[in-house]
């Protein structure tokens, strides 16, 4: 006898989008349109029309760029400020506590944490924790708030309220420059 309900768990794992459906796996995750049945039949219990992509509103947001306050400078002069930030897995976070640095010195988790989770700064070809070693402590402190905004509260906005009309809204903080939010 086929199985034809989808197994727990089914859609959880490597490369499964926000909202890809119950089911779906990978390769559904990573399709242009909606995922296609891996078995065709003709028996009544099975789906006969494919389910609907998910809502742009429901995929999840892995990636956020930021514009760091002063800007890294490397070997030969040039400034790069521009940078993508990638939300951390549960390994970018224990990884680091093997790390002989780490455990020397407890301070430097973060440095290597981020050298970790940066994907791009301006036209390095590779972000790695001798870089943010050597970024200015402005920029550091930019970087650590940075990365507790998008992995602890899942965005870069905060939400206000204007002291003179009481009115609330949201402020973006990601890629703001100090000062400016």
């Amino acid at each position: 006898m086929r199985r034809t309900a989808p197994r727990a768990g089914a859609g959880v794992g490597a490369g499964a989008g926000v909202g890809a459906g119950p089911g779906a796996g990978p390769a559904a995750a990573l399709a242009d349109g909606p995922p296609v049945p891996a078995e065709t039949g003709t028996e009544p219990e099975r789906q006969t029309a494919a389910p609907a992509p998910a809502p742009a509103a429901e995929r999840l947001l892995t990636e956020f760029a930021f514009e760091l306050p002063r800007g890294y400078v490397d070997d030969s002069g040039t400034v790069h400020r521009h940078g993508v930030m990638r939300l951390a897995t549960a390994r970018d976070e224990l990884v680091p506590l093997r790390d002989m640095r780490v455990q020397e010195n407890p301070a430097y988790l973060s440095v290597v944490l981020l050298g970790r989770v940066i994907t791009r700064l301006g036209t390095l070809p590779l972000v790695h924790d001798g870089v943010v070693e050597n970024m200015f402590a402005s920029d550091l402190a930019f970087l650590q708030d940075f990365y507790r905004q998008i992995n602890a509260e899942g965005h870069t906005r905060a939400g206000v309220t204007c002291p003179h009309c009481e009115q609330p809204f949201e402020v973006e903080l990601g890629g703001s420059r100090l000062g400016e939010s």
